[in-house]
């Protein structure tokens, strides 16, 4: 009777008993794969598992990837908003399963605090791209100043709000779960909303930023399950059993070979090249330029060992070639060999909790975040190689700057920049 009473008193809540060391949330967590409409449920009925599955998984790739070219040809905005309602319904996918594993009942607050701190950090991430973007707009009324100068504060306090509000709400033999559930959600906010972040300064970049990743993902996936569905003999991971290396090396090749031929293509028109601007004379965001000389066909010298071979076909030493070209290889590199480890990640999660996916949104896939979960991964890698090998800072952005600038300032930086053009012999001022 002793160690009765003590097991239950090292308990953190009632919910424990039944819940024990074994989390097994297969029955509660919707599973995607298996699902179907109803019709195409009936009509394939007689195919074996196996293929029944495969028809499925292809209709609903080609559905998703028609409406993917129906939201590129709508426009910035609307890849904007629909990359926000794809974070918070991986954010609900993910807060969904951490309730389901601590159980926790009768704290209502808990459930609102994960979604107030989802509109506190969108507030945050989204306000400092609207700050950079669109500063010029921001400045011309005294409240749309006042948010972009205390920005930073008014996103601290609100923040600090929250965690006043969770202290506040913790309940005497629900501490552990109710951390936890904290710790939980801060680490949802860290995979869904800074990578959603993330696209969203990609996008404004320039529409092939986004386009070119996006898609070399998809293909990744697609191919690397066409070749292990016909091909796959060896298995690739433990984590992921159906993964092969042949799908890993074939989807590998195929995106190498896609993401060239696709970013060729872009490179053509200037609408997926332009950097997304705020244009102050129609008011409205534009994505009209000059393309800049990394998405214009450059020469280059070839090292001297191909030398010979590239004259037998050219007639010189050199060749022509679209430098974006260049880092499509790097992408697509990075997204055959690194990018399906987040994909790995997420199957490491789903079984630690005996869930076959996070959704069943999409049939014969699974919740959005099972088809994100690459995705994101590949968001950061591409902002960080813009950061370190591209960078462009448009005049547009470097002006939308100094006009957020208050007068005395701006005569200030106009001063130092004639003074500093004279000097360098690049400015000539008339003669008094």
């Amino acid at each position: 009777m002793a160690d009765l009473r003590k097991r239950n008193l090292d308990l953190d809540s009632e919910d424990d008993k039944s819940l024990g060391n074994k989390v097994d949330l297969s029955n509660t967590i919707p599973s995607g794969t298996d699902k179907a409409p109803e019709l195409l449920d009936a009509t394939l009925s007689s195919l074996p598992p196996r293929w029944r599955n495969w028809v499925i998984r292809g209709i609903f790739t080609w559905v998703m990837i028609f409406g993917f070219a129906l939201m590129i040809y709508a426009g910035p905005l609307a890849l904007m908003l629909v990359v926000l309602a794809v974070q918070v319904k991986c954010f609900a996918e993910i807060i969904n399963i951490g309730y389901a594993v601590y159980k926790i009942h009768g704290l209502p607050w808990f459930r609102s605090l994960s979604w107030y701190f989802l509109i506190t950090s969108n507030y945050f991430f989204y306000g400092e791209s609207l700050v950079d973007y669109f500063g010029v707009v921001d400045n011309r009324t005294e409240f749309l100043r006042a948010l972009v100068k205390y920005h930073r504060f008014i996103s601290f306090s609100l923040y600090i709000g929250g965690f006043v509000w969770f202290v506040l709400s913790l309940v005497k033999r629900y501490y552990m779960k109710q951390f936890s559930l904290f710790a939980w959600t801060h680490v949802a906010l860290l995979i869904v909303v800074t990578q959603s972040y993330l696209i969203i300064r990609n996008i404004f970049q320039g529409l092939i930023w986004f386009i070119v990743p996006v898609s070399m993902i998809v293909c990744n996936d697609v191919m690397a399950y066409m070749f292990g569905f016909f091909f796959g003999r060896t298995p690739l991971i433990k984590l992921s059993p159906k993964k092969t290396w042949e799908g890993f090396i074939g989807g590998g090749f195929a995106t190498v070979i896609f993401g060239l031929l696709i970013s060729y293509f872009l490179c053509q028109y200037p609408f997926f090249v332009c950097p997304i601007e705020f244009n102050e004379e129609l008011g409205r965001m534009t994505l009209d330029c000059e393309p800049s000389p990394l998405f214009r066909p450059q020469e280059y010298t070839v090292p001297a060992s191909l030398a010979p071979l590239v004259r037998m076909v050219t007639g010189k030493n050199t060749v022509m070639i679209i430098p974006f070209l260049l880092h499509s290889l790097s992408m697509s590199v990075f997204s055959s060999v690194i990018g399906p480890f987040g994909g790995f990640f997420a199957s490491g999660f789903k079984r630690a909790f005996k869930i076959k996916d996070f959704g069943d949104i999409i049939p014969g896939h699974g919740g959005i975040m099972d088809r994100f979960d690459c995705q994101y991964l590949m968001a950061t890698f591409v902002n960080v190689y813009i950061s370190s090998f591209i960078r462009m800072d448009s005049p547009q952005k470097l002006l939308q700057q100094i006009y957020s600038l208050k007068p005395e300032l701006q005569l200030e930086l106009f001063t130092a920049l004639r003074d500093s053009l004279t000097t360098r012999g690049i400015l000539q001022l008339p003669a008094p």
